[in-house]
């Protein structure tokens, strides 16, 4: 009697969605190919760091455009790292503590270029307003960290790391107007900055004061 098993089995037909059988889309691939490789958290956030530092020279040089595209790259960076620690298993604390780290640095250092290029032409206000801005931006911060350590969630206000990266890119990427007009959004977006960053630093304590306070019921 002849063995019919191997015409059986390629009669039969195929099930879609069985065990071993399910086909991985492109952007699957792609991350399990990414998680596969030798490519690390820490890597991401360095090239990130590099790309500010690479986005203030540009400032330095006048060369805005390019200096905003520089930035947002590199801000994009800084968000991907993250998610990719998480996503690969590959984070370490010591990431996570140079991820912040360069993060605070590279908005120092692009604010830093600007003020400079603000003083080179004599705009008092616009260089106080850079300052300010770096001094709020790095509060916000702070009081995310310290709110955590005490127990307290803290992401609230309206100037968290996403909406002062926006800003201040489209300050670079308009600050000669993009060949749309005669106009500049750098000053504009500096302003916007410091004033956003000064009210989430408020938001932010009210917060804390009110999340401690609340279990207790005291006063301030």
């Amino acid at each position: 009697m002849p063995d019919t098993r191997q015409a059986d089995t390629r009669s039969r037909p195929r099930r879609r969605g069985g065990e071993g059988s399910e086909r991985l889309t492109t952007p699957q691939i792609f991350r399990n190919r990414l998680i596969e490789s030798r490519l690390t958290p820490n890597a991401i956030s360095l090239t990130g760091f590099t790309l500010n530092l690479t986005a203030a020279g540009l400032i330095v040089g006048r060369l805005f455009f390019l200096a905003g595209v520089a930035f947002i790259v590199g801000s994009i960076m800084d968000t991907l790292d993250g998610r990719y620690s998480r996503m690969s298993g590959k984070g370490t604390q010591f990431g996570a503590f140079l991820d912040s780290t360069l993060d605070r640095l590279e908005e120092g250092i692009v604010l830093t270029a600007v003020g400079a290029y603000f003083a080179s032409r004599g705009d008092q206000a616009a260089v106080a307003a850079v300052v300010a801005a770096v001094l709020f931006s790095l509060v916000v911060s702070y009081t995310r960290a310290r709110a955590e350590a005490l127990g307290v969630q803290c992401k609230v206000g309206l100037a968290t790391r996403p909406v002062r990266v926006v800003i201040l890119a489209i300050g670079l990427v308009f600050a000669r107007g993009a060949s749309l007009g005669h106009f500049s959004l750098l000053a504009p977006a500096v302003y916007v900055l410091a004033a956003l960053s000064l009210v989430t630093v408020g938001q932010r304590i009210w917060h804390v004061r009110r999340e401690l306070s609340a279990p207790a019921g005291g006063a301030f």
